[in-house]
């Protein structure tokens, strides 16, 4: 069985006369979660939306799962699932109903049961029957990622997950996500956020101008750069930190 759950040769596009990619290359191996970085307008949501079928690209090959994006785009999309920026909910009907409807059209045998089984899964069972425009940003992106889960997929794109959620939201999400590649799910991952790519992917790739400037593992990126010299110099808490402290801190009482 071949290991590589995604493979990118080549790939090029241009909008009117901006050439967006310029010839992107990498590869995701099965059950890896696989972090693209890149600044606003580099390209990471286009590339997502082609590997995705959303998009055709001018040039290069991609294959998902074994299947060309171009040629096979029906059975990539039975292999795959996507959740982008925003979360793709209908605010009117409940966590439940929006799982239900989804599962049903993906065909899915068993669709009550599949929908408690990942509501159960993503802590989302006492908020099931309310509407979902009254969900926090965590959970409108829990429950949208549960809802991407349907059918199974092998592959599941994440465009930038956690922009607009706050510190213990990201968190939330961040746990599902290892969860989901512990279970041999293969994840790619776009974000802008380096704390995100260091706490989840195992390897990452920069886009920038158009290309993949370098991929490799976070020690591999690390080892590219200077060693830093540090003298008497304590490392403070960052924002973040002070924030879940404090957090953590009113809940105990």
């Amino acid at each position: 069985m071949n290991n590589t759950a995604i493979t990118v040769k080549g790939l090029k596009k241009s909008f009117k006369d901006k050439q967006v990619l310029k010839g992107v290359e990498f590869e995701v191996k099965r059950g890896e979660i696989f972090a693209l970085l890149g600044s606003n307008g580099a390209g990471k949501t286009t590339a997502i939306n082609i590997l995705s079928t959303l998009m055709k690209p001018d040039g290069g090959k991609v294959s998902i799962c074994g299947f060309d994006v171009q040629r096979e785009p029906d059975n990539v999309r039975q292999a795959i699932s996507l959740t982008g920026q925003f979360a793709a909910l209908d605010g009117m009907q409940t966590g439940r109903e929006n799982m239900i409807m989804i599962a049903r059209l993906r065909g899915v045998s068993n669709p009550a049961q599949v929908t408690d089984n990942l509501l159960a899964k993503f802590n989302l069972t006492e908020a099931a029957n309310q509407r979902a425009d009254k969900y926090s940003g965590g959970m409108k992106r829990r429950l949208d990622i549960a809802m991407s889960l349907i059918g199974t997929p092998a592959v599941i794109f994440l465009d930038e997950p956690t922009t607009g959620l706050d510190p213990e939201a990201r968190m939330e999400v961040w746990d599902k996500v290892k969860e989901l590649a512990d279970n041999g799910t293969t994840i790619l991952l776009t974000t802008q956020y380096l704390e995100e790519a260091e706490q989840l992917a195992d390897r990452l790739a920069i886009l920038h101008g158009g290309k993949i400037i370098t991929t490799g593992t976070l020690n591999e990126l690390k080892e590219m750069f200077p060693p830093v010299k540090v003298e008497y110099i304590e490392k403070q808490p960052t924002l973040e930190e002070i924030f879940l402290t404090i957090i953590g801190k009113k809940e105990e009482k």
